[in-house]
């Protein structure tokens, strides 16, 4: 029997979020409803109320979730109720070319649940990125959900689902930082500064953190920066040559999504160094280089889309790292809402004001 609950919509695009009655439908073949513990603010979820994503108005927000599976449907055997879960937006399809290669992190073929939740005249929501957990429960895909330690905080635990991970897996999946490394960081947010703490779990031994604003790069350092350059005062690539001896660092995260920034990021690496690009870019952004640079610099140029990770195998692995000390999840928290908070969270997400804000229900 379907089920009535809270949930955030953004009814148009810049309109203010809304607290609405959801109609939650009971899993078919193939889906789960989970009831939600905790939900961070990404950015993301502004991108869909801006209507930079799509106009598919009006969506259920919210994705960066944990939470605990409360019914399962047909032929769902990897979850099972009470099952303590981390919700992802890629559930790979393993029929894929990709995943019949043994890459299912490249899935082609990522899916989402059948069903559509809605409102209680009918009208059909869009859930951000197939989720939609900015609610009381969502349905999803049961491939969505990954199991993972339920002695972890669900605060801490849904920052995985999103942000986190594309940091920490644009550092130790996409680049490859090793032992020894050196790495840039450019934009400290949530995902940047993750990208740092995965540089520090990697073994990088100098970690550049770049941004225009002093409090995120204070904060850079207790996520394992070792040196910081406000790019608002310094030009950030002539700084980054002389923390490392003038040859660039090896791997540049760039996790703004700008022309600028990648340019910056092109140009700080050392030769054979690799550029990792994963801050999001809008469709209209242009990016020119010259092409004797492009040859002549080596190394690679990469994109991590949502940190090439693999869910099944990389969310167990950081609540473990987490649950031995190993890697603060608390750092990102910077405040618990509620779910009638969330449009003041993106106004403070907008200013700066905030790492992340995690509604809990």
């Amino acid at each position: 029997m379907a089920q009535e609950v809270r949930g955030v919509i953004a009814p148009g695009k810049d309109e203010p979020v809304r607290v609405e009655t959801i109609v939650v439908p009971d899993p078919g073949p193939g889906e789960a409803v989970v009831r939600i513990q905790a939900c961070g603010v990404c950015h993301t979820d502004l991108h869909y109320k801006q209507g930079g994503i799509s106009d598919d108005f009006p969506f259920l927000l919210g994705h960066e979730a944990a939470g605990v599976v409360e019914s399962v449907g047909e032929g769902v055997t990897d979850v099972a109720p009470g099952d303590f879960v981390i919700l992802n937006w890629r559930a790979v399809c393993g029929q894929c070319r990709a995943c019949l290669r043994g890459r299912p992190w490249y899935c082609f073929n990522t899916h989402n649940a059948k069903q559509k939740m809605t409102l209680t005249d009918g009208t059909e929501l869009s859930p951000a990125l197939g989720i939609g957990a900015f609610a009381e429960k969502t349905l999803v895909a049961a491939g969505q959900c990954t199991k993972v330690d339920p002695s972890v905080s669900p605060q801490v635990a849904g920052l995985l689902g999103c942000g986190v991970m594309a940091g920490i897996g644009a550092a130790i999946n996409t680049g490859n930082v090793g032992r020894g490394d050196t790495v840039a960081v450019i934009g400290c947010g949530g995902v940047g500064d993750a990208a740092i703490a995965g540089s520090n779990l990697a073994g990088a031994a100098r970690i550049i953190a770049v941004d225009i604003d002093d409090r995120k790069l204070e904060k850079a350092r207790t996520m394992g920066a070792t040196h910081t350059v406000n790019s608002r005062e310094t030009d950030a690539v002539e700084a980054i040559r002389e923390l490392t001896g003038g040859f660039g660092a090896d791997v540049v995260i760039e996790a703004v999504g700008r022309p600028e920034t990648y340019q910056q990021a092109f140009y700080a690496r050392d030769l054979a160094g690799t550029v990792v690009l994963v801050g999001v870019p809008t469709p209209e952004m242009k990016l020119e280089l010259p092409l004797l640079d492009v040859f002549g610099r080596g190394g690679a140029l990469k994109s991590s889309w949502y940190g090439d990770c693999l869910p099944s195998r990389d969310f167990p692995m950081l609540i473990d790292l987490h649950l031995q000390g190993r890697l603060d999840l608390e750092a990102f928290v910077t405040e618990t809402i509620e779910l009638t908070d969330v449009e003041k969270a993106f106004e403070r997400m907008h200013h700066g004001d905030v790492l992340r804000s995690v509604v809990v229900l």
